[in-house]
């Protein structure tokens, strides 16, 4: 049979980083052996504060972001559809209903009164909670009794009150769950939305699932969901629960340890193919102990489920720093250009584009005033860029309207603006910059030299108070090339507004 895998988040929120995680190891498992990859929304759980629906968009788009689009889909469509599960309740229904007429499950009356005092008695005896089947062998009697008060009712499977369920995971072998200490868990709620249990089973039966590959977090779950598939007669398909993740502190990952949805890193600038290749390092190896770096179809080629570890994988806010910069640094300049234009935009820093009804003219200056200007600019502070984001930071003073000292870093004024020389120096400067036949990169540099032989000085002591009145800053890239790319006039008027006030 060919291998059949799904990602079944739930709109709960903006997805983070471990559901993307778990989608893009169902996603390469099916790329790797030919098989097809589903995604299915499940929105069963209607509990305020829980079932935020306008989260399945951001589900949605996450999918688009790492261009890894599923085969069968809420959004793409299937033969086995529907795929939003709160379309699908007149099959759950029926499954519970066959439950109970074979004798699997039974209904149960009990009030949410009559648990939370069945709770707090055995909280008072030392007792481990959990439902006391109180209902599971009622009488015909008892249940019309029930029926006629006009109680509701859940459905609860009845578990073995002996043996054991085996599960024979993919990562971690054999797990043996004893049934006694199972509880008898609802598998159909009384508003007839069945629970994750229940759900999930039939769904991954019906949709001719092969391999569930789950967090560690859902293994209390698997016994129970075994014992539905033995009793339904259903072939178990292949389970894999995943490593948690965890922060640097080595305990599970959360907002202390800083952003994890999805929408922040797609926000702050992270690329798709580092994404991939940093989530998927969390939990599983090539068996290159020190190679850290895959394209997507070498992570295709090799990866399989014998590579996933047992213990918890660490995420390293640092480390996907430093990889997004490789994989920005690799990028076709232009790709990376056009991912930050919308930053450029947003920070007022480039107008934005010039509607469809713009004339050619219009289209011709814009291009000349800014789209040259940015794609100047731009490959000087790549090498520097560990998300693109960082882009208004790096090369916004190419950009801002800087009228000294509006615009300048305190410190990098304070430490280069007091020489003695600042004044002719910057003089001689506008001088020979005025003079210059060509603004070239080559005779910027030929300027300044000539300025450290022509007043005794040294390179470092021309180029730093330079850099700072042109930049108003003291870190950024060559010095040259950097006024190059700002271009005469922009330089001039710089240099200008500083020899005035100094």
């Amino acid at each position: 049979m060919s291998v059949r895998v799904r990602y079944a988040p739930s709109p709960t929120g903006s997805p983070h980083v471990g559901g993307l995680r778990t989608a893009i190891y169902n996603w390469l498992l099916a790329q790797k052996e030919g098989g097809q990859f589903l995604v299915r929304l499940e929105d069963t759980d209607r509990t305020p504060g829980r079932y935020v629906p306008e989260s399945a968009y951001d589900l949605e788009e996450s999918f688009h972001y790492v261009g890894m689009m599923p085969d069968e889909g809420w959004f793409t469509g299937g033969p086995v559809g529907p795929y939003v599960q709160s379309q699908r309740l007149r099959i759950y229904l029926g499954y519970a209903d066959k439950l109970v007429a074979e004798g699997h499950a039974y209904h149960c009356y009990c009030t949410r009164e009559e648990l939370d005092t069945m709770r707090q008695e055995q909280i008072a005896k030392g007792l481990p909670t959990g439902y006391d089947r109180r209902h599971r062998y009622l009488t015909p009697e008892q249940r019309a009794a029930f029926e006629a008060e006009g109680r509701s009712h859940v459905v609860r499977l009845a578990m073995p009150l002996e043996g054991v369920q085996v599960l024979q995971d993919e990562i971690r072998g054999e797990i043996q769950f004893e049934n006694s200490l199972q509880d008898d868990q609802v598998l159909l709620k009384s508003d007839g939305f069945p629970t994750y249990f229940l759900a999930c089973t039939v769904d991954d039966h019906l949709m001719k699932i092969t391999h569930v590959l789950r967090g560690e977090e859902w293994l209390p779950s698997a016994p129970k969901m075994l014992q539905l598939y033995d009793v339904l007669g259903w072939q178990r398909p292949k389970f894999a629960h995943l490593p948690v993740i965890v922060g640097t502190d080595r305990k599970k990952l959360a907002k202390r340890h800083g952003d994890t949805q999805i929408r922040t890193f797609m926000e702050q600038g992270y690329l798709p193919e580092a994404l991939i290749n940093f989530l998927v390092l969390l939990g599983w190896s090539a068996g290159d102990e020190n190679r850290e770096l895959f394209t997507i179809p070498e992570l295709i080629e090799r990866f399989s489920l014998a590579g996933i570890a047992e213990s918890p994988a660490v995420f390293d806010y640092e480390k996907l720093k430093w990889m997004n910069g490789h994989y920005i640094r690799q990028s076709e300049p232009g790709r990376i250009i056009g991912m930050c234009l919308p930053y450029l935009r947003k920070a007022g820093l480039v107008p934005e584009a010039l509607p469809s009804t713009a004339t050619d003219q219009e289209k011709e200056t814009y291009r000349i005033e800014w789209l040259d200007y940015v794609r100047a600019v731009m490959p000087l502070e790549i090498e520097r860029m560990k998300v693109l984001s960082e882009v208004t930071e790096l090369v916004g003073f190419f950009f801002q309207k800087m009228d000294y000292p509006i615009g300048y870093e305190e410190k990098a004024v304070a430490k280069w603006f007091g020489v003695s020389y600042l004044k002719p120096m910057l003089a001689q400067e506008i001088a020979a910059f005025e003079a210059l036949p060509e603004w070239t990169s080559q005779n910027v540099e030929q300027i300044l030299h000539s300025l450290v032989d022509t007043m005794g000085l040294k390179l470092a002591d021309v180029v730093h108070p330079t850099r700072v009145a042109t930049t108003g800053r003291t870190v950024g890239p060559g010095l040259f090339e950097t006024l190059h790319a700002l271009g005469r006039e922009r330089v001039l008027e710089r240099l200008r507004a500083v020899l005035e006030r100094a």
